[in-house]
């Protein structure tokens, strides 16, 4: 696959999923007016729900979701490659996974992936979040092959271990994934220079739609969606955290030349860690 065009598309999701699916249609429809072949949205596009009760109540299983359904009918009828950066979904045994699915131009199920890492932490101010208290994690990295280019997925919180990005690099991905829903705290601290790290240090390019504003829920989203080539030079970006959709070209070539420049993939080394009070003392002869 030579150059093609990628759109990062920006929401700001509420408790309603069907309200969402048309939302992300509009904008899904402006990507693909723009020329965009592959379409991001951003992690749980289907619903931004805090409370507990209400979750229940609203996430089902993969074959009931709308987003999935929408999701389905735009790809085949706009005939891209159309990632749902994630939506909550109902497994057989009635755990929910924060799952990422990749649909064909023809409406077929490419790839689906479930967030490995769980966003469990205490920030400052009072913000708290305990995603394992709704969500099942995931257990395996996905590698998405469209149209011969490969790419890596990830949602969120992954962002922030690079052993992840890194395996999928070593495994020959070209393009990594990240749609998130970012705190404004955290995003406002990190995205960037996270964004821009993984992109640099595996020779890729790197594609994160986000969530932005003021949710129904109360919870605060960064915004700011980004698109990086694999030198860490920002080709497209939101500067704000309203809904929109960001476009650019993209030459999966372009990964192979920063590899070659810096083959940091190909001269890592492994390595044994040892503590310098436990190295055995030196013998004189």
């Amino acid at each position: 696959m030579g150059v093609f065009k990628v759109a990062a598309v920006q929401m700001r999701s509420g408790e309603s999923p069907e309200r969402n699916a048309a939302d992300m249609e509009i904008l899904v429809r402006e990507a693909a007016a723009k020329g965009a072949t592959y379409v991001q949205t951003p992690e749980m596009t289907g619903a931004m729900v805090r409370e507990k009760q209400t979750r229940d109540a609203l996430f089902v299983s993969e074959d009931r979701d709308v987003i999935v359904k929408a999701a389905r009918r735009l790809a085949a009828e706009l005939g891209i490659f159309l990632h749902i950066g994630s939506t909550a979904i109902r497994r057989p045994d009635g755990k929910v996974a924060n799952r990422a699915l990749v649909f064909s131009p023809k409406g077929e199920i490419l790839a689906i992936y479930d967030k490995i890492h769980m966003f469990d932490v205490d920030l400052d101010h009072g913000e708290s979040w305990r995603e394992s208290d709704g969500y099942e994690p995931g257990s395996q990295a996905v590698i998405a092959e469209i149209d011969g280019v490969k790419f890596g997925m990830a949602i969120c919180y992954d962002l922030r271990f690079p052993q992840l990005f890194r395996a999928e690099s070593l495994a020959g991905a070209q393009v990594l994934t990240v749609p998130a829903a970012f705190t404004r705290q955290t995003g406002e601290a990190h995205w960037h220079v996270l964004l821009r790290a993984r992109a640099i240090e595996n020779g890729a390019f790197v594609i994160a739609a986000a969530q932005g504003g003021l949710h129904e829920d109360g919870r605060e989203t960064y915004g700011h969606s980004l698109i990086v080539d694999p030198w860490g030079r920002i080709l497209a970006q939101a500067d704000h955290d309203q809904p929109g959709v960001i476009v650019a070209e993209i030459d999966p070539a372009q990964s192979a030349l920063a590899r070659g420049k810096i083959p940091n993939l190909k001269n890592s080394r492994e390595f044994t860690l040892v503590k310098a009070s436990e190295k055995a003392e030196r013998v004189e002869p």
